[in-house]
């Protein structure tokens, strides 16, 4: 760098910097962050290109949009639906070190999760602006540039993803793209306008405000909002209120969402401003005067703008009727939630939305560009009608398609392929299970690997929970609203369910048996039997269930207790894996009321919600069922699913054995090199990242402590240098669970206070064993010891 630079009549070139890598993500929201972990993880070298100072898009402090996706506020039918794999890991990782939700503090995990990533070069503040082409159809490098260094990019790659939100990679390349609602008739898609439109859902600005403990004098800016009644709900405005719960600040649905945006920003910044004068200076607040402003949103979160075209698009009917895909990769449950495009300054509700009545797949067809070769699709620009973005533009499902874009990648650059090509039956096999292997969530899809060595072995347990009471802990719940307990069951006929009530007037009590029309949904819109019971008053009352009912095939069943004023059921605070207790009620927050009733012919299901309840409420109903429930044998943990679906797919140890332990035997010895498993963080929790705060750090339902042991015949160490800390331990089962009676066994790895999903354990070097032990310690106050799936591989 030369001290003195004299005066030139040419122009100046700016320092460019070339970077060369398998994929380039442009893009550093969920959707990208995602992608470019997964692709990193699978062995690629990734450039992922950021065009703001942090990470996570509308997730981020810049912002502080909440993540959510299928859970939906836990206000839907979709139990046990949180996304998995990367976005599980950060959620999970955020519910533990941020659970008060500081906007702050979840930029650094997103930060500290890409950066743990080696084969990631991530490139903050960095814009891309243009591109150069190989040919018509292919993408061969994209220009960029950082203002913060002065520094131009040039970054090529076989593959690129756009994740940019607004589809600026997709746009430059030609890639073919839409914006606006399509006709009802394009699609077939009942919901959608009569006529094609150019309307779209809005951008949203946020506030933060904090008591100072004294009073605080708001002057407000010359631009701010004069008259509050400009905005038909001003009546809905709280004092108390702040961040996502206005989310209904919207603006820019009738204007141009990509090249609009300054202009957008600022009538939200008037709306913001206007609302807080309102608030301070209106006199209808009093418990304002010690409020202040601590944060205003300076960049808006978009909702909709480009929409590109892929091999398929996404439609209406495939959410509400729950279509089935052969290249399914990934998977929704929001809403279909759509806006008036008139946003905060319409007088219509603030959204719409329909739930259906379970979980959709999502088919890979979506995520790459119908022609542009090269190019990968992920975020809110995947290939979807203006109907069906409505629920696949949430943020969860944005980063859980991420994935599975970055592990198409991975596949395509392992077998030379563009990315259209996976399609092929052998190619697309590989890559669902691969994706499955890592924790993604697909519908219906088992995952099967025949390098897996779990399921060649016998799996024995020192107990396997027969579930035949939970045990009352003193609390009642009066009967305001109808109740429910979800129940695995086998086919065959229904047991006994036995309940413990408070009957506080003489009455007649109606319990009823439902399951849902389709066996893995969770929606009880099918009810099998019904019992009319004349209670009289009286205390701690037995109330025995029998019902004259058959089940047909694994499902759970919903043993339900109509409303009753006069009516209180104990409760209990005993919680197992795949056990629940639903209410018939409305969650504000995602439905109008406990019915979904949508408009005639508009393609929508009418149907009951039946939801839980948030810890620490939501505690079982105290209950009694003979014959016990079998359903948590150790055979659940090479069934391939891991999570509850149909059933509750897990291995569950008896109630109150603090130290199971689970033993793999095969016939002849396995070399073993990498070992698998998956916990339970509660799939049902939708771990809100920011805003609301939550009362657990870790899941009352994940194993906190375990260990990995083999048993040896000679006092020397067989594994000896395998991982530091190995020790010997005498084992719990008898001596004739082992090999020539032996108990000695030597641990491989232990940990401690785990929290997350999925733990990988990578020996030093193979150990070759017929027998393999792991051993738990659960929480003690806790539910009992559950675990999802087990593998083991010979190579990493």
């Amino acid at each position: 760098m030369n001290i003195l630079n004299g005066p030139t009549s040419a122009c100046r070139v700016l320092k460019t910097v070339q970077i060369e890598s398998n994929l380039a993500i442009v893009g550093g929201g969920l959707s990208g962050i995602c992608a470019a972990i997964t692709a990193a993880r699978a062995g690629l070298k990734v450039t992922l290109v950021q065009d703001r100072p942090v990470l996570g898009g509308n997730a981020s402090s810049e912002v502080r949009l909440w993540i959510l996706g299928a859970t939906s506020h836990m206000g839907n039918n979709n139990r046990w639906a949180r996304e998995g794999g990367v976005i599980d890991e950060l959620l999970v990782e955020n519910m533990y070190r941020n659970p008060e939700g500081n906007p702050l503090i979840l930029d650094t995990i997103m930060l500290e999760m890409v950066l743990n990533e080696p084969k990631i070069t991530l490139l903050l503040n960095t814009v891309v602006h243009d591109l150069e082409k190989s040919d018509a159809d292919t993408i061969k490098l994209v220009r960029a540039f950082c203002s913060q260094n002065s520094t131009a990019y040039e970054i090529s790659a076989p593959l690129f993803c756009d994740a940019s939100g607004d589809g600026i990679l997709g746009f430059l390349a030609g890639a073919a793209f839409r914006m606006g609602a399509e006709a009802r008739a394009e699609f077939g898609e009942k919901f959608a306008p009569a006529t094609a439109s150019n309307e779209l859902l809005g951008h949203t600005i946020y506030f933060y405000s904090k008591n100072t403990g004294r009073p605080v004098k708001f002057i407000p800016p010359s631009f701010a909002l004069k008259d509050i009644k400009q905005i038909p709900r001003w009546r809905e405005v709280r004092a108390g209120d702040h961040g996502c719960a206005f989310w209904w600040f919207e603006y820019g649905g009738k204007l141009d969402t990509v090249h609009d945006t300054e202009k957008i920003k600022w009538e939200l910044w008037k709306v913001v401003y206007g609302v807080w004068n309102h608030i301070k200076n209106s006199g209808s607040f009093p418990d304002a005067d010690m409020m202040t402003l601590e944060w205003v949103g300076t960049v808006p979160g978009k909702r909709e703008s480009r929409r590109f075209e892929g091999d398929y698009m996404l439609t209406q009917q495939d959410i509400v009727e729950q279509r089935q895909h052969p290249d399914a990769v990934s998977v929704g449950g929001w809403a279909i939630d759509l806006h008036p495009a008139e946003g905060i300054y319409s007088a219509e509700p603030g959204c719409t939305q329909w739930h259906s009545k379970g979980v959709y797949q999502i088919p890979y067809r979506t995520m790459y560009s119908r022609n542009i070769t090269n190019l990968f699709l992920a975020g809110r620009i995947v290939s979807a009608s203006h109907v069906a973005f409505g629920s696949t533009r949430v943020m969860a499902t944005c980063a859980h398609g991420g994935q599975a874009v970055g592990l198409a990648a991975a596949l395509c650059m392992r077998k030379n392929l563009k990315p259209r090509e996976l399609l092929a039956a052998p190619h697309m096999a590989e890559l669902q299970r691969e994706l499955l292997r890592i924790g993604q969530f697909i519908p219906h899809l088992p995952f099967n690997d025949t390098a897996d060595l779990a399921p060649q072995a016998t799996i024995t347990a020192s107990s396997e929970l027969e579930l035949a009471e939970l045990e009352p802990c003193g609390q009642v719940l009066p009967l305001t609203s109808s109740w429910g307990m979800m129940l695995p069951m086998q086919p065959g006929r229904v047991p006994l369910v036995e309940f413990i009530v408070d009957v506080h007037e003489a009455t007649t009590l109606r319990a009823e048996l439902r399951v849902s029309s389709r066996p893995e949904n969770h929606t009880p819109d099918v009810t099998l039997a019904t019992l009319d019971l004349k209670l009289f008053k009286g205390i701690n009352q037995k109330l025995p269930l029998k019902f004259d009912a058959q089940i047909a095939s694994p499902c759970y069943v919903f043993v339900c207790l109509s409303k009753n004023e006069h009516v209180s059921a104990h409760l209990s605070e005993q919680r197992v894996t795949g056990v629940l207790a639903v209410c018939h009620n409305g969650n504000k927050a995602v439905t109008k009321s406990a019915v979904q009733s949508p408009p005639p012919d508009s393609g929508i299901d009418t149907f009951e919600f039946w939801t839980p309840k948030r810890r620490p409420a939501g505690k079982n109903l105290a209950l009694r069922i003979a014959p016990p429930l079998a359903m948590f044998g150790g055979d659940n943990l090479t069934n391939g699913f891991t999570r509850p679906t149909n059933q509750p797919n897990a291995w569950v140890a008896n109630l109150g054995e603090d130290k199971p332990a689970l033993r793999l035997t095969w016939e002849k010895p396995q070399t073993i090199k990498r070992i698998e498993m998956c916990f339970d963080t509660d799939f049902d929790h939708p771990m809100e990242s920011v805003l609301m705060g939550h009362p657990e750090r870790v899941m009352p339902f994940c194993v906190p402590d375990f260990a990995v042991a083999v048993p040896v015949k000679h006092p020397q160490p067989i594994a000896a240098g395998l991982l530091a800390g190995a020790a010997y331990e005498t084992s719990d089962f008898d001596g004739d669970h082992h090999p020539d009676g032996l108990n000695i066994e030597e641990t491989l790895v232990a940990i401690t206070e785990n929290h997350q999903t999925i733990r990988v354990i990578e020996l030093q070097r193979p150990i070759t064993t017929e027998t393999l032990e792991l051993r738990f310690t659960g929480h003690p106050d806790g539910a009992p010891v559950a675990l999802f799936s087990i593998r083991c591989y010979a190579e990493e």
